[in-house]
C-alpha cells in the first residue's frame, strides 16, 4: 500500500530543500557558493501538508506521451542497471560504476521516456557520488569495491577506510574509489537535466542542471592562453608544469556545448567554451583521426600527448559519434565532418573502424574495432551521405553483439549510435535533443 503524503513528507523535506536551494543558486551570480546548509536555514520551513499539492503537480507533469519501443534500452536496463539505479561494469573485479555511465543512463532514460529509471539513476548518483547533493558537489568519477584492487586482490584495511557498506572482515566494502569528478560525465548530466526539465516540464531538473552547469564552469574549466576558456577533464590532475594542460576531445560534444550556450545566455563563459571545444575537436586531428588525449601549451598550442603517445582508441571513438549526430544546420557540422574523412575512407576500404591509430602519422594498428566502434562511426558515415557504409557498420555491430555480449562500454556506444540511426532521437541546431516520443515513433527495425 502506498503510504500517505503526510507520512512521506518528513523524508521528502530534505530533498525538497535541496531542490529549492538549487533554484536559488541557479539565479545567483558566478561567485563562490555559500554552503547549502546556510541557504536551507534561510528558507522558511515547509509544513507536512504542503507536500500534497507539489506531489499532485508532479504527478500531472509525469503524464507524458507513451514511450517508443526500444528493445536495446530494455536489455541495457535489465542487464547492466541495478535495481537501485547504478550502471555496473561487470568486466572489472571491483564491479565499478563510473559517473560517465550514470550520465549516459540518464540520457537514454530521457530518450526512452522512462521517468522511473531516470529518477532511480539520478537518486543513486546524487546519494553515492555527490555526497547526497548534486547542487553543491560534482559527482566522483568512480565507485565500487574498495576492499580489493583493480587486480582483484585484497587491499590493506587502511586503503579501504571510509568506504560505505559492510565493514566486517571478509565482506565486500563499497564506496567512492576516486573522488575527482570527470567533466565529460558532468556535462552530460547537467545537459540531460536541462533537457529533462524542458521535455518533462519539470522545473526542479532545470534548476539542478543550471546549478551543475555553473559548478562545471567554476571547477572544471580554465582560461588557457591563446585558446580561451576551455573544459578541463577534471578539477585536478590535468596540468603540465606551469603552462601546459592535458585535454580530451571526446569530452566536449559540440551539440551539448551549444545547448549550454543558448540555454544559459547570461553565462557568457559558454560561448567561449563552445569556441575552444570546436578548436579542440578540429585542430587536434591533423591526419583525420582524433586522439584520446592531447596536450596544450601556452607556447606552441596543441601537441601530441606524451602519456598516451597520441593514440586514438577508446576515448576518441566518441568524437566521431558526436560529430555524426550534429544537426544538419549546425554551423560547425560541415567543417567537423570534413576533419575526419580519412576515418571514413578507412572504413570504406576495410569494412571496419580500426581499434587504435597513431594520430601523428595516421597509421592504424592491426586490430579491428569492436561492435561498439562500428555503432559509433555509423552516424558519422550516414552524415557524410554514405548510407550503405553506415548500414553495414550497424549490421556488423549487431552481428558481433549476437556472438558475444558487448559489455558496458560497447553497449553504450550501440545505444547512442544505433538508437540515433533508428530514429529514436536527434539533435537540433540549438543542441536540443528531440526524442521520437515527442512526435512520432519510428518503425521498429
Amino acid at each position: 500500500m502506498r503510504p500517505g503524503l503526510a507520512t512521506l513528507a518528513p523524508a521528502l523535506a530534505p530533498r525538497l530543500m535541496r531542490w529549492l536551494a538549487a533554484g536559488a543558486l541557479a539565479c545567483a551570480p558566478l561567485v563562490p557558493l555559500a554552503p547549502l546548509a546556510t541557504l536551507v536555514l534561510l528558507m522558511p520551513a515547509v509544513p507536512a501538508h504542503a507536500a500534497a499539492p507539489a506531489a499532485n503537480a508532479s504527478a500531472a507533469k509525469s503524464a507524458s506521451p507513451a514511450a517508443c519501443a526500444w528493445p536495446a534500452w530494455n536489455a541495457f536496463r535489465s542487464t547492466l542497471l541495478s535495481a537501485d539505479g547504478r550502471v555496473i561494469d561487470a568486466s572489472t573485479p571491483r564491479q565499478v560504476t563510473v559517473s560517465e555511465g550514470q550520465s549516459y543512463a540518464l540520457f537514454f532514460a530521457l530518450v526512452a521516456n522512462d521517468r522511473a529509471s531516470f529518477d532511480k539513476v539520478l537518486t543513486w548518483t546524487e546519494n553515492n557520488l555527490a555526497q547526497g547533493d548534486l547542487a553543491t558537489h560534482l559527482p566522483a568519477w568512480i565507485w565500487g569495491r574498495r576492499d580489493i584492487g583493480d587486480d582483484g586482490k585484497p587491499v590493506a584495511a587502511s586503503a579501504a577506510s571510509g568506504s560505505s557498506g559492510a565493514a566486517h572482515a571478509g565482506e565486500p566494502q563499497w564506496g567512492v574509489i576516486d573522488s575527482n569528478p570527470a567533466s565529460d560525465a558532468d556535462l552530460w548530466i547537467a545537459y540531460t537535466l536541462l533537457e529533462a526539465g524542458r521535455l518533462w516540464n519539470e522545473r526542479r531538473y532545470t534548476a539542478l542542471g543550471t546549478v551543475m552547469a555553473r559548478n562545471i564552469v567554476r571547477e572544471e574549466t580554465a582560461v588557457l592562453p591563446g585558446l580561451g576558456r576551455t573544459v578541463l577533464p577534471g578539477p585536478v590532475g590535468f596540468t603540465i608544469g606551469k603552462d601546459g594542460w592535458r585535454l580530451n576531445p571526446s569530452y566536449v560534444p559540440l551539440q551539448v556545448m551549444r545547448r549550454f550556450m543558448l540555454a544559459l545566455p547570461e553565462a557568457g563563459e559558454w560561448k567561449a567554451l563552445l569556441a575552444s571545444s570546436a578548436r579542440l575537436v578540429n585542430e587536434t586531428a591533423p591526419k583525420g583521426y582524433s586522439p584520446d588525449w592531447v596536450e596544450y601549451h601556452a607556447k606552441g598550442g596543441f601537441a601530441p600527448d606524451a602519456q598516451t603517445h597520441a593514440e586514438s582508441a577508446y576515448n576518441a571513438i566518441r568524437v566521431y559519434l558526436w560529430a555524426g549526430m550534429l544537426a544538419g544546420d549546425d554551423p560547425l557540422r560541415a567543417s567537423t565532418l570534413a576533419t575526419f574523412k580519412p576515418l571514413a575512407d578507412f572504413v570504406g576500404a576495410h569494412g571496419f573502424p580500426p581499434e587504435r591509430v597513431d594520430t601523428t602519422t595516421g597509421t592504424p594498428g592491426p586490430n579491428e574495432g569492436n561492435g561498439g566502434f562500428s555503432a559509433a562511426v555509423a552516424p558519422y558515415l550516414a552524415a557524410l551521405g554514405h548510407s550503405d557504409l553506415a548500414n553495414a557498420q550497424a549490421e556488423r555491430s549487431r552481428t558481433l553483439a549476437q556472438k558475444s555480449p558487448p559489455g558496458y562500454y560497447s553497449s553504450v556506444l550501440m545505444l547512442f549510435g544505433l538508437g540515433y540511426l533508428n530514429g529514436l532521437y536527434h539533435f537540433d541546431a540549438q543542441g536540443r535533443v528531440a526524442p521520437a516520443w515527442t512526435s512520432a515513433c519510428p518503425t521498429p527495425r
